[in-house]
């Protein structure tokens, strides 16, 4: 049975036993439990795997798209789908090609992060939700334009910050609250996963089956190179963020997560570089960033120089009455006071992880339901931009040369750890490397912008426009 003809039959059996569906001012349905969802898969290349095999296994979704500009991409995950549905979707290289599907329910988006948000605000202008994966915003402007058309509207938008689904790391912000071990002196992230040198690769023509200029959309126009294609473009500027944006951000959040009330910091400095080989890539893959929010230093370490041994993803919390490891190990200061991680209760979202939730959210058409609803995926994503900001306008100066960066002990000793590591482990002469020591850069969180910063940091706040793939200037 063809996909339209199988959507019309549900739709008459669903008639005769009785359910009824209302229209949102939008256009979009109410949709009941046994009603089918319809989902178009945005991006169809290794993460989009992810994506597909969540959707594949729920009963009553139904994917009925397959977009990217990469022909091969989207008949590869088509296929998929058919093999596993039963129905083979439609394939286009252009999203708005699908939006004009009046049974289409929601995009699920998996692309490049340049075009994170430019696809959301076009599905959220086309009635559609939206699914967006992890950072939600390529650079701190068009999160707040997201944020505020999502706001206006009755669509439900989830990011793909995943641990928000996560009752370990819900437990943490919770733990916070209660003020049981005393204030959150420092939320500390990690994004050390082995990053290997990618070459160089010069420029060519981009192969028949990609259409380059929609998969450069809201970037600027450039000659294409094969390390760009599909997966590097997370270091370079126009397109990826670095590893802080890559998975870093996952743990950008929870660090965020973790502090009540926070939304952006007040101060931000970086400090890093690219070390232990020279290749074609932009951003640092050696990087530590601290910011402030309140009373908590918020400390965030990327180090790619890593191994199977040495290699943590995590998050650490420094407490008044002592230090929360990876989200679940407690170590006291005092044994004699504080001995266990306090019993705290949480409450997610309903539906089985994020995908789950997602679905769930798109039935009761509640924005209430969303673990990690747009707004929380702006702040923490902006964090990644504002820690690039930082190192971007720094200058280079060579590493060994740096000997305590920033204003703080736990900061400066962090810095050092990493250095020994580059030494005593990857056997780097550290005074052969250049590093950015970063701009000190004063944020004002309710006005999203720098205070008495150079302009070139402002301009950073966002990027030039390309036609017709622009970002509006407000929602």
């Amino acid at each position: 049975m063809s996909r339209v003809s199988r959507r019309r039959f549900m739709k008459q059996s669903l008639a005769l036993a009785g359910a009824s569906f209302v229209v949102s001012h939008a256009g979009h349905r109410v949709l009941g439990a046994n009603e089918t969802i319809h989902i178009g898969m945005a991006g169809c290349g290794g993460r989009s795997g992810g994506h597909l095999g969540e959707y594949l296994k729920m009963e009553n979704v139904d994917v009925a798209w397959c977009i990217d500009p990469d022909a091969n991409r989207a008949g590869s995950a088509a296929q998929r789908v058919e093999k596993a549905q039963g129905t083979r979707p439609g394939t286009t290289a252009d999203l708005r090609k699908a939006l004009e599907d009046k049974d289409l329910d929601g995009i699920s988006c998996a692309s490049c992060n340049h075009w994170h948000t430019l696809l959301t605000i076009w599905a959220v202008q086309a009635g559609k939700d939206m699914y967006v994966e992890k950072p939600a915003t390529h650079n701190v402007h068009e999160g707040r334009v997201c944020t505020d058309l999502i706001a206006k509207s009755k669509q439900i938008v989830q990011t793909g910050t995943q641990r928000r689904s996560d009752k370990r790391w819900a437990q943490m912000a919770e733990i916070t609250k209660s003020g049981e071990l005393g204030k959150l002196l420092v939320s500390h992230g990690f994004a050390s996963k082995t990053r290997n040198s990618i070459g160089f690769k010069e420029p060519k023509d981009p192969p028949a089956n990609l259409d380059w200029n929609l998969w450069v959309g809201p970037g600027p126009m450039q000659p294409y190179h094969e390390n760009l294609v599909h997966y590097n473009w997370h270091w370079f500027w126009d397109f990826g963020n670095g590893e802080i944006g890559n998975q870093g951000v996952h743990q950008t959040d929870c660090a965020r997560w973790a502090i009540p009330g926070a939304t952006h910091p007040s101060f931000v400095l970086s400090i890093g570089g690219r070390i232990g080989y020279k290749d074609q890539a932009q951003t640092p893959n050696t990087q530590l960033t601290v910011y402030i929010y309140g009373d908590t230093m918020l400390v965030f370490e990327v180090c790619g120089l890593v191994d199977k041994k040495t290699s943590r993803v995590s998050n650490d919390f420094v407490y008044e009455a002592g230090r929360v490891d990876d989200g679940n190990r407690f170590v006291p200061n005092d044994s004699s006071k504080v001995k266990e991680m306090p019993k705290v209760d949480v409450t997610l979202g309903p539906g089985k992880g994020p995908f789950g939730n997602f679905i769930e959210a798109m039935r009761s058409r509640r924005k209430e339901d969303l673990n990690a609803p747009f707004e929380e995926g702006h702040y923490s994503a902006a964090i990644c931009h504002l820690g690039n900001i930082s190192y971007r306008l720094g200058r280079e100066v060579k590493w060994s040369d740096v000997k305590r960066p920033f204003d703080d002990d736990y900061a400066n000793a962090q810095f050092e750890r990493i250095n020994q590591h580059l030494r005593d482990n990857r056997k780097l002469d550290l005074g052969e490397w250049m590093c950015h020591l970063g701009v000190p850069l004063k944020f004002d969180p309710k006005t999203e912008k720098f205070i008495d910063a150079p302009p070139e940091a402002t301009a950073m706040l966002t990027r030039p426009p390309r036609p017709p793939f622009d970002v509006p200037e407000k929602a």
